[in-house]
This record gives C-alpha cells, sequence and structure tokens, in this order.
C-alpha cells in the first residue's frame, strides 16, 4: 500500500472495491446503458448546483431560476442536457433486465417488485428520517423556525422522480408482460395516448387531461427503454439509428415551432414549462436521446472498455441514488455557510455571478463527499439481493 493510501484508507479502500467491481463486470454487459446513467446523474448536479440563480425571494425563501432565458440559444442545450428523460430509459432497460432473469429463475412478481423497490426506498427512507429528525430538533429548539419545505423546496427534488418513477415498477410484470407480446403496438399506442392528450389538453383546453397526459409520457418513455433492450438499438445499422434520433429530432422541431411548444426543455421563470406538467415535448425529447445513445454505441462501447473510464462509471453507479438524494442537502449547507459568512446571493446572471461557479461546484461537492462516506453504505446494503428459489444468492 502507498503512503497516499495510509493517508487516505477511506477512499483507498473505495477505490479498491471499484476496481474490483469493474474487473468482475460481465462481458454481456451492456455498458453504454450504465454510463448513460452516470452521465444523468451528473448533469443533474451539475445543473442544480451551477446553473441555478439561487437566490432569497421577497419572502425570503430561496428560489432557483436558471439562466436559460438570459442566455442566446441556451434552450438549445437543454435538448441533450434535459436528462430526466434518459433516467426513464436506462430504467425501462434495467427492469426488462430483471423482468427477464426473474422470469428465467422462477423468481415471483412480488419478489422481483420487492427488490426493485427496496433500492429507492430504504436510501429514500433513511434521507426523510435524517432531515425530518433534524426539522424537529430545530422546531422544538429556542428561538423562531420555519421548516425547509416553506423556505426552500427545492431540497424536494427527488422526491418527485420516485413519485412518477415507484409505480412503473409497481406495474413492472404487467407492463413488460405488454411489451414482450406487442412490443411496437404497444408504443404506438401510448404516443397516440399523447397526441390525443395534447389535442384535449392544449388545443382544447382541457387542463386536467395535460396532467394525465404527463403521466402517459413517463410511461411511454419507460417503454422506450423496453425497446431499447427487446431490439438492441445500439447494434441496428448506423441509418436505422439515425432515423430514430432523426425522427424524435423532427418531432420535437415541430411541436417547439409549428405547435408552439416552448423550447427549453426545463422549467423558465413566467415562461410555460414542458416538464410541469410533461408533455408530448418531452416524449419527442426521449425518442431524440434515445437515438443519440444508439448513433454513439458503437464508439461509447469501445470506450467503455477501457479500465480506467469504466471503474469511473461503475464508482458513480454505485452511489447514484446516494447522490441523486443529498446533493441539494450539500448544496443547502453551502448556502447557509455563504450566507452565515456575509456574503449575498446574485439575483442576476451578472459576470460576477458566472465568477462564481467554480465555487459553487467545488464546495457542494466537498459536503457531498462527506455525506456520501456516511451514507453510501446504506445503498450498499440496499441493494443486496435476497436469496431466490433457484439460486442462493
Amino acid at each position: 500500500m502507498t503512503a497516499k493510501a495510509h493517508r487516505w484508507p477511506l477512499f483507498a479502500g473505495l477505490s479498491t472495491r471499484m476496481n474490483r467491481m469493474a474487473r468482475a463486470t460481465p462481458q454481456s454487459r451492456e455498458r453504454v446503458v450504465d454510463s448513460a446513467r452516470a452521465v444523468a446523474i451528473v448533469v443533474v448536479v451539475l445543473w442544480h448546483w451551477t446553473l441555478s440563480v439561487t437566490h432569497r425571494a421577497a419572502d425570503e425563501s430561496l428560489t432557483m431560476p436558471n439562466p436559460i432565458d438570459d442566455v442566446p440559444w441556451a434552450w438549445a442545450a437543454t435538448w441533450v442536457l434535459q436528462v430526466m428523460p434518459m433516467f426513464f430509459l436506462v430504467g425501462g432497460y434495467a427492469n426488462l433486465t430483471c423482468w427477464q432473469r426473474s422470469r428465467a429463475e422462477g423468481v415471483p412478481s412480488g419478489r422481483l417488485i420487492a427488490d426493485r423497490l427496496r433500492r429507492l426506498l430504504i436510501p429514500t427512507a433513511v434521507w426523510a428520517f435524517l432531515w425530518l429528525t433534524y426539522e424537529l430538533v430545530s422546531a422544538v429548539a429556542p428561538g423562531p423556525h420555519r421548516w425547509i419545505w416553506q423556505w426552500f423546496p427545492g431540497y424536494l427534488v427527488p422526491v418527485w422522480f420516485l413519485i412518477v418513477y415507484i409505480p412503473l415498477i409497481v406495474t413492472l410484470p404487467i407492463t413488460a408482460a405488454w411489451h414482450n407480446r406487442h412490443p411496437v403496438p404497444v408504443l404506438a399506442a401510448l404516443a397516440g395516448l399523447i397526441a390525443l392528450g395534447s389535442l384535449l389538453g392544449r388545443g382544447l383546453g382541457m387542463s386536467w387531461v395535460e396532467w394525465l397526459t404527463a403521466a402517459v409520457v413517463w410511461v411511454f418513455c419507460h417503454h422506450l427503454g423496453y425497446a431499447w433492450r427487446t431490439f438492441q438499438l445500439g447494434r441496428r445499422p448506423l441509418l436505422q439509428r439515425s432515423a430514430i434520433a432523426g425522427a424524435g429530432l423532427t418531432t420535437l422541431i415541430a411541436l417547439t415551432v409549428f405547435a408552439q411548444y416552448p423550447h427549453s426543455m426545463v422549467a423558465t421563470t413566467d415562461m410555460e414549462s414542458n416538464i410541469f406538467p410533461t408533455n408530448a415535448a418531452i416524449a419527442a425529447l426521449a425518442v431524440f436521446q434515445l437515438g443519440l445513445l444508439a448513433v454513439i454505441t458503437p464508439p461509447l462501447a469501445r470506450l467503455l472498455r477501457r479500465p480506467q473510464v469504466w471503474t469511473c462509471v461503475v464508482a458513480v453507479n454505485a452511489v447514484a441514488l446516494t447522490v441523486f438524494l443529498w446533493h441539494m442537502t450539500a448544496y443547502v449547507v453551502v448556502v447557509r455557510i455563504f450566507e452565515g459568512t456575509g456574503h449575498t446571493l446574485l439575483t442576476d446572471p451578472t459576470a460576477a455571478w458566472w465568477a462564481q461557479r467554480g465555487l459553487w461546484l467545488l464546495a457542494p461537492l466537498a459536503v457531498l463527499l462527506a455525506l456520501i462516506a456516511a451514507l453510501a453504505p446504506v445503498e450498499s446494503w440496499s441493494r443486496k439481493s435476497r436469496p431466490t428459489p433457484d439460486r442462493n444468492v
């Protein structure tokens, strides 16, 4: 062991574990899927930390608008960097893989669902318990108290994803069976429902239909992940892969230019949002991003065969949920310290705001690394498989 490893035993041990996990990866694993998840979680964190103009509103609560409207053509970046559809693409691929494996091994559907939910709910329960404990202690302490969800609802960012994603896991045996029998017709039916919901919601002003359509959009994105695996899209001829990306891009352009959907794929201040409620533009974005992933699969797969690159992907995925749950906590800790030392949060993306981007990357990162060291074992434990009837694991 090197002197550096002696000085940093925790990180030396983590590095050894990641290297071991990377070497144990089976040759059949689709590494592009794992890399898409890793990139998506990194983009989410960096976007929230460095591309949010976080400041105090009139009621002293923290608000987090982004500078998309202040930078010409910045909305174009959101067609790649709005990665929520990618999470559902990856989730669909991974969930279908688990469903197929469970059927081959004779694992009951209830066990499959329980195992998939345990991976999400145990780390989330720890996150909620620790935050609630902190809030209750603060509430009974002397002095005024304001609940964090009142002054900084941004810390609840992870919750909405889980609210949408958990029903997809619960219904996995049903939706996977539908896809297994009729993969293309099911996708076509979902696309038709999105089109109908868009017509009724945006065209005829039935706003409640838009929220029903939002649910269908995420189911559609999840099914695209099914199709990614079933049709092995990354191994198709380049023309077919490009056609998927082209279809998504063409639809997205048509929706934003002719149907007047917002150009930005993330919410912007005082403007209509494609994400709340989620609409047809996000469905088209998911097709476009799936096509892009399919197009770059061959060169990316070769890159991911390099041990150093693959080990980085493994390391990010090993703590992905911990990072997702706790990155806003790390952010609010730094905000508190920043304001507590007499500094003021800037309200506009001025030159001074851009100059601070390094601070708002490195400072939350330091806090997040400490949180990962303390809480990542919870995520690791929640992933441990239970014994199955056919295999002791």
